[in-house]
This record gives structure tokens, sequence and C-alpha cells, in this order.
């Protein structure tokens, strides 16, 4: 039997055996320095559109809540379906699953959507927005998780008030032989500082490539293109902070 070979919107997802390799349609050396090995991972949503996972019988509570955030945002700029897909490159038809909370969208097509809301994930994660006071509490319990149903990426809000400040406190946590894809350009003015906790990290910014070990940290720029990859066989954890201008 021929291995199984699925298209994906923003590249090939080639499946060989019980691993696949993400092939970007026309890829640039930028994005080949993000290639990894990827291993199957067990999505908790429905999900078989381009840029979105495989299907799993148990709906994810946040695929709602992240969805009922896109249309509230859509609607409130004026946007139409049609409108938004073109400003994000996201199909309309996954645009519309994702905003009913049937499907979960990978990191990379919810970094999309964002930026075309001229919002943050966080924002569409759900996290809070606690009126201003002199300090503010995030319970481990009440962290607002986004997990990418197709890698197992992880992204922790940690800041207790991302809405209220023009800093956001964030963890990453990347599986063995994942990479983020590259992200889309943040608005000029957007800077991110990292640091890396345990394995080792490969950061991608325009054409410049990092290698970080526990320890060791990175400042950039992130209105360009960017990325971030574990090319080893062990996790990686990272804590990052971006700060944008008022």
């Amino acid at each position: 039997m021929k291995p199984a070979t699925r298209d994906q919107s923003h590249g090939n997802l080639h499946h060989v055996g019980h691993t696949a390799r993400l092939r970007w349609k026309n890829r640039s050396p930028l994005e080949e320095s993000l290639d990894c090995r990827q291993r199957p991972h067990r999505s908790r949503s429905t999900v078989s559109e381009p840029g979105e996972a495989p299907a799993d019988p148990q709906p994810d509570p946040l695929a709602g809540t992240f969805g009922a955030n896109v249309r509230r945002l859509r609607e409130e700029a004026g946007l139409t379906l049609d409108q938004l897909s073109t400003q994000s490159t996201v199909s309309r038809a996954m645009l519309s699953k994702v905003e009913r909370g049937e499907k979960s969208p990978t990191i990379g097509v919810a970094a999309k959507i964002a930026h075309a809301l001229h919002t943050t994930l966080s924002d569409l994660i759900g996290a809070p927005t606690p009126k201003p006071t002199a300090a503010v509490i995030l319970r481990k319990p009440n962290r607002p998780i986004f997990r990418d149903p197709e890698t197992g990426f992880e992204r922790h809000t940690l800041s207790p008030a991302p809405g209220i400040a023009t800093g956001e406190l964030i963890a990453h946590h990347l599986p063995a032989h994942i990479s983020t894809g590259l992200l889309p350009a943040y608005p000029p003015g957007t800077e991110k500082q990292l640091l890396v906790l345990t394995g080792t990290l490969t950061v991608l910014i325009s054409t410049r490539t990092e290698t970080l070990t526990p320890g060791d940290s990175i400042y950039f720029q992130a209105d360009t293109p960017h990325g971030f990859a574990n090319q080893t066989p062990t996790p990686c954890e990272y804590i990052m902070t971006i700060t944008r201008k008022p």
C-alpha cells in the first residue's frame, strides 16, 4: 500500500510510514531552515480542512471559545467571511468551521486570523481582561492554553492581564521534531524576547537562524516572518515576551 498523502493550504504533508515531513510549496531557504520530521499527534478536535488537524470524536472546548471570538471581532470590524478570508489568506470554508467551533486551527492559521483581525492570539483564545488594579493574579489552573491539534505545540498565556499592558508573557512547548512553521510578520514596532528553559530551540528571523540551549535568550523585532523549531528528539520549552506599541 502506498503511503498516504494529504495536501495542505500552506504546503504538502506527505506521510511516510510513521513519520511525516512538511514540504512547503515554493519553499524558500527561510522555510527550509524550519523543516522538521513530524510525528503523528492525536487531535482533541474534529479537523479535516487544509491547515487543520485530523478528525477526532472529542470536541475541544477551546475551539468554541476561539471561534466565537473570531466571529465577534469579525462582525465588529464589519467584515464578511469572504473579506476576512482575503485578508488572512485562510479559506472561507475553514473560517466558517472555525467560527462555529467545529474545527481547531493550527498555530500558523490561528496567527493569520489574529493578525487579519488586528488582535492577539491571547484575545482569541479567551485570555482574561480584568479591570486595571495594583495587582492581578492568574492561577495556573486558569491559564489559557492554545494547543495545535496537528503537532501538539502548546502556547500558554502567562500574563494575568494581557489586555491591559502593552506587553505579554507566554510560554511555548514544542514536542520533539516539531516546528511552528513560518509565522506571519507582526505589526511594525512589535518586539519579542525569549528564554529557553529546556531542550534546544532553533529560531528563524528573516534570513538569520540561531540555535539556543537552556539558559540562552534572544531579542528580535517581530515585524518580519519568523518561526521556531525543535529539531531534536527531546521536547523544548521556552518563555517569551511580546511587546507591542500602544
